[in-house]
């Protein structure tokens, strides 16, 4: 961006360069603008008027410094720095008035009358010195940068987009969600209401351009926004990182659709068991892990994430839990322990959290962690671990009771840790399938089967001859926990 410093040159010479010194050096300003002085353009078959228009319209930021001497006039008895400041005003560029002095008396009358003219459309600025002139400068152009978008103080959500107009906002998302705003949170403004005033009810506009928040929400491509706002998910068949992913997914578009697709694909990799009709009208699904849980992490991730890192969502599926890692750390006072705890509801992004609070995808009562907790208990599973490191924050669930933490408690020998580890990848496990997988005899099989199973890691299921196999010891983590 350019800079066109307007002044009368003989006068205010020093102040001139100064103001170009300063720019040119200033760690901020230098990455975002240059200096414009008339007096260091070439000689050139040219009318000086002509330069100093087309600079002024080449220039983002019109600075006027004001003094005593009004200059040199034309036929018209106006001087180029009156003109200079006409023209930028005429053509709407971004204008800085900086008056040198406090004794209005010492001022040519024609100076004065354009102080009063500047000052009848903007704010002026007086200043004595260099370094006032320099210092209030900084702070003019420092807000120009925050107005344009060039450098942001606002909070990442808040922020207005300013390649995106209210075109890039899907319609029907919006409608959609306050149809069910209205029928869950009673949320006020009938589904008539314009677009534009529903988002600036939700705080999602700043002026009339969408904020990061509303494309988030319900944009038509927040991507083309935002690369890195998109959950990766994953799928391992053992309890390591491996490559290549065995199973890879990439999941795009608005927070919502992120929410659906990544808990459907922790869904489609967890073992299932179908109970009885005995129990409700329809045979009910049970999963390893409740799918409110892991619903509660994933939605977690999303809501509380550090949109301005480059890192995305990971969703990674282990053969003995999952692990969900987002980018940030818990706002303080928060801490791991604390999410065990009753706690207030602390948002990192707040607008994006009220509009999942609206759409029911969450609760505003810092209740999550504890309903996790809670559900991971009466499903005889381990509490999910929470772990905030190098400025992540992740959330373990695990699949079974039997943690590496548990399972370090039990000594167990290379030969037993083999069906433990071969069990968390396969559900089950024959005898003659032991002896084929790690090439031992029958003996060796019953020996392993018998210790583990008189320990409770194990138990016996099917029916007699040919048709047993071994499983994981299921509601053992009550047990345990008693020990």
């Amino acid at each position: 961006m350019k800079v066109f410093v307007s002044s009368v040159q003989q006068e205010l010479a020093t102040e001139r360069r100064a103001v170009k010194s300063f720019i040119e050096s200033d760690p901020l300003l230098r990455q975002f603008f240059t200096t414009f002085l008339f007096e260091e353009v070439s000689a050139a078959d040219r009318r000086a008027d002509a330069v100093y228009f087309e600079e002024v319209e080449r220039s983002d930021v019109y600075v006027g410094i004001f003094g005593n001497d009004y200059g040199f006039e034309d036929a018209e008895g106006i001087s180029p720095t009156e003109r200079e400041f006409d023209h930028a005003t005429n053509i709407g560029k971004y204008r800085l008035i900086f008056v040198k002095g406090t004794d209005d008396s010492l001022r040519h009358p024609k100076m004065q009358a354009l102080i009063r003219k500047a000052g009848n459309q903007l704010i002026r600025r007086r200043v004595t010195s260099i370094s006032e002139l320099t210092a209030a400068l900084q702070a003019s152009l420092v807000e120009y940068l925050q107005a344009c978008g060039a450098i942001q103080s606002r909070p990442f959500e808040e922020r207005p987009c300013l390649d995106a107009t209210l075109e890039d906002i899907n319609t029907t998302a919006v409608a959609g969600l306050v149809q069910a705003a209205r029928l869950e949170r009673q949320f006020p403004l009938p589904e008539t209401t314009p677009v534009p005033d529903l988002l600036a009810h939700l705080h999602l506009l700043s002026g009339v351009q969408p904020t990061s928040a509303a494309l988030l929400l319900f944009g038509r491509d927040p991507q083309r926004f935002f690369p890195a706002a998109e959950v990766r998910c994953m799928h391992f068949h053992g309890t390591q990182i491996q490559r290549p992913v065995p199973f890879y997914r990439i999941f795009k578009g608005p927070l919502f659709e992120q929410v659906d697709n990544s808990v459907d694909f922790v869904l489609s990799k967890l073992n299932r068991s179908i109970g009885t009709r005995a129990e409700s009208s329809q045979a009910p699904v049970r999963y390893e892990i409740p799918p409110d849980v892991i619903r509660e992490a994933i939605v977690n991730a999303i809501a509380h994430r550090d949109y301005t890192s480059l890192g995305a969502v990971q969703v990674s599926v282990f053969a003995d839990r999952v692990e969900v890692w987002n980018p940030g750390v818990l706002p303080p006072p928060l801490t791991p322990e604390s999410l065990r705890h009753p706690h207030g509801s602390q948002a990192r992004n707040p607008r994006i959290c009220e509009v999942l609070f609206l759409a029911r995808y969450i609760e505003k009562y810092g209740t999550g962690t504890l309903m996790m907790i809670r559900e991971s208990l009466e499903h005889d599973l381990p509490e999910p671990d929470f772990v905030m490191r190098g400025g992540e924050f992740t959330i373990t669930l695990w699949r079974d009771w039997l943690t590496p933490e548990v399972l370090a408690g039990y000594n167990l020998n290379d030969r037993q840790m083999k069906v433990i580890n071969y069990l968390k990848m396969h559900e089950r496990i024959t005898n003659s399938l032991y002896q084929i997988e790690f090439s031992v005899s029958k003996r060796t099989a019953s020996l392993a089967f018998a210790e583990l199973a008189a320990i409770g890691l194990i138990e016996k299921a099917g029916s007699t001859g040919k048709g047993v196999y071994y499983q994981l010891a299921k509601g053992a983590l009550k047990g345990q926990k008693g020990q």
